[in-house]
């Protein structure tokens, strides 16, 4: 019981910035740009983690955390094995959500959208800018599968590192995805818990990300 009063007593007292309408940028890719570049310059770690929660065709949930990689006009691009749990369950729903918890700044944004397959041009030019070591670790992994110890994926990693001693290609199972948002909200903590939400919301099916039409903005109550 004492473990438990004592999450009950953990809290954060919300006091490092505001959000109102006549602050934010004119489309949701420059919002996201501008609080980007205040978690990097706060020095947060890995500014570019986000939750990714994906679903099953049967309605079951799943999240983890993965890298941003760019993001565009298009939306929101991050890279993975295409065989992993998140790939597939992406191919079957096309379905999915971001969450970037920017807790030192009292700051989120959370995206909810669809998602796309990469052009395999550019998921191929990403994976050569990758370091040697992830590229073999790429062709290792049989992502999400479940292994006996260690050892099978050490293993995997010599025959893979002999096999491609010069030019590591692009694996056929591996790729990038971008989710297209259909909304992006922007929290940001306030006292008494009375956080700000803004949600850009898009109205027009041909608007992009960087678009200053074709998204409406709601305050959600927090």
């Amino acid at each position: 019981m004492s473990e438990q009063r004592d999450l009950r007593d953990l809290r954060v007292h919300y006091d490092k910035g505001t959000l109102s309408e006549s602050d934010l940028a004119g489309s949701p890719l420059d919002q996201f740009r501008a609080w980007f570049v205040d978690a990097a310059s706060a020095r947060l770690a890995e500014p570019n983690a986000m939750v990714l929660a994906t679903v099953s065709s049967d309605g079951v949930p799943s999240a983890r955390t993965v890298l941003l990689k760019d993001v565009d006009a298009r939306g929101f691009a991050f890279y993975t094995n295409l065989g992993s749990r998140k790939g597939t369950e992406l191919a079957a729903t096309r379905q999915a959500s971001l969450v970037f918890p920017w807790y030192d700044l009292h700051r989120q944004v959370v995206v909810i959208g669809e998602a796309v397959e990469v052009p395999r041009e550019e998921a191929a030019g990403y994976f050569a800018s990758r370091p040697r070591e992830s590229r073999l670790g790429a062709w290792t992994s049989r992502q999400s599968q479940v292994i006996s110890d260690r050892s099978v994926l050490d293993d995997r990693y010599a025959e893979v590192a002999a096999r491609f001693p010069d030019d590591v290609p692009l694996p056929d199972f591996w790729g990038g995805w971008i989710v297209v948002a259909q909304t992006v909200e922007f929290w940001q903590g306030r006292e008494s818990r009375l956080h700000d939400r803004l949600r850009f919301r898009r109205t027009r099916v041909d608007a992009t990300l960087a678009d200053s039409s074709g998204w409406i903005v709601e305050r959600l109550s927090p």
